[in-house]
């Protein structure tokens, strides 16, 4: 006996079950958002549509990607979305549901999670000014555009500006205690500077700069991200102490210029592994040189900074830490970056953007771990 013929309502149930929510990324069905489908004789569907929050910023786009899902049903001549807002118990639901189970007492970082597949990276550096950021948000971006899930945390609470260069001026949307970071090329991205009025200065101490970053791990729904790249402030205060304390896990990315006395401070920054137990996954070598138009190089930072500060590192820490890339001096990055535009995107051939397209080939290899896993051995007969 053949299996029966699907109706138009459940067409349409379909078509609403390829619609994903702009910032959960997952169906608005499953997320319990559509409270009613119907269709009246005249071939037009009435779709109540529940979102989480009152003045959702995403409204427009769902509208859209509703209207267009649901018009292609054959039988369907038109569609009228009727908008409400969850209720406190749905949002609380929802929050569950997302987090996996019940709310507890103190937030759980997915990420320090034993079972967690997610590389997370620490950009640091030993002093400001070496373009640590800029080499953040184009790794993100660059990752991202590689068809990895990517998360940034900007944990330089005191000079935040990652947003600008991502090019993202977005709200975070909160659900309840959760909230949902705002995306840009596709890369999700959470800032102390999407909270405070224009360009306010930050003026916290040590257990207020744990709380903020405990709270943009945990506190943020990131879905399941495959790297999560924090900007560290430069030096190693309490920040880069709470990181080790938050994310045990986290690998450190160290950020320098050639230049001798920036290679020596960052030496230090990395030289805090020994007391974190952390591991260097390698030294980024930024500013390495300008390229003059006559195809010769211009050290104006001088040479083998980050060469140094790898073979340092590696003997004070007893294990290999490799120089992953050197990025050469180019206005682009610059113009990009105040742009929103990072130049891994913006001009991709460019010499900076294949060197730092390079370094992120070499991130985007994950390892993982074979705690928990079975092998498939099977003892040898006798």
């Amino acid at each position: 006996m053949s299996a029966p013929v699907s109706t138009v309502e459940d067409a349409i149930q379909a078509a609403l079950a390829t619609v994903n929510d702009p910032e959960i990324r997952r169906p608005i069905t499953e997320l319990g958002m559509v409270r009613s489908a119907t269709i009246a004789a005249s071939g037009v569907v009435r779709v109540e549509l529940l979102l989480t929050v009152v003045g959702c910023p995403l409204k427009d786009k769902l509208r859209t990607d509703i209207t267009t899902a649901v018009a292609a049903v054959p039988g369907v001549t038109g569609v009228e979305i009727d908008f409400g807002v969850m209720s406190p118990e749905q949002r609380q639901s929802l929050q569950s549901q997302l987090r996996g189970g019940g709310a507890t007492e103190e937030p759980v970082i997915p990420f320090a999670q034993p079972g967690s597949r997610t590389r997370v990276y620490a950009v640091a550096s030993g002093k400001g000014g070496v373009g640590k950021s800029s080499v953040t948000v184009n790794l993100a971006a660059a990752l991202a555009a590689r068809g990895l899930a990517v998360g940034v945390v900007d944990a330089d609470i005191y000079g935040h500006s990652v947003p600008r260069m991502l090019g993202t001026e977005a709200r975070p949307t909160r659900v309840e205690d959760m909230i949902m970071p705002p995306q840009s090329h596709g890369v999700k991205v959470i800032s102390i500077g999407m909270f405070t009025s224009g360009n306010a200065a930050v003026v916290w101490r040590g257990p207020m700069l744990h709380r903020a970053l405990q709270q943009f791990l945990a506190d943020v729904y990131w879905g399941d991200l495959d790297v999560l790249l924090l900007d560290l402030p430069p030096g190693t205060g309490d920040v880069a102490i709470s990181l080790a304390q938050l994310l045990p896990n986290s690998e450190i990315l160290i950020v320098t210029t050639p230049q001798t006395a920036a290679a020596e401070v960052a030496e230090r920054a990395g030289s805090i592994a020994l007391q974190t137990h952390q591991r260097v996954v390698g030294v980024i070598e930024n500013m390495s040189w300008l390229e003059l138009p006559d195809g010769s190089r211009m050290e104006i930072f001088g040479a083998g900074g980050g060469t140094a500060v790898a073979e340092s590192l590696s003997r004070t820490i007893g294990a290999p830490v490799p120089l992953l890339g050197q990025i050469p001096l180019d206005t682009r990055v610059r113009e990009a970056g105040d742009a929103g535009n990072p130049v891994v995107l913006a001009d991709p051939e460019s010499p900076a953007a294949q060197a730092l397209g390079t370094i992120a080939d070499r991130l985007a290899l994950r390892r993982e771990s074979l705690l928990g896993k079975p092998l498939g051995l099977k003892p040898a007969g006798r």
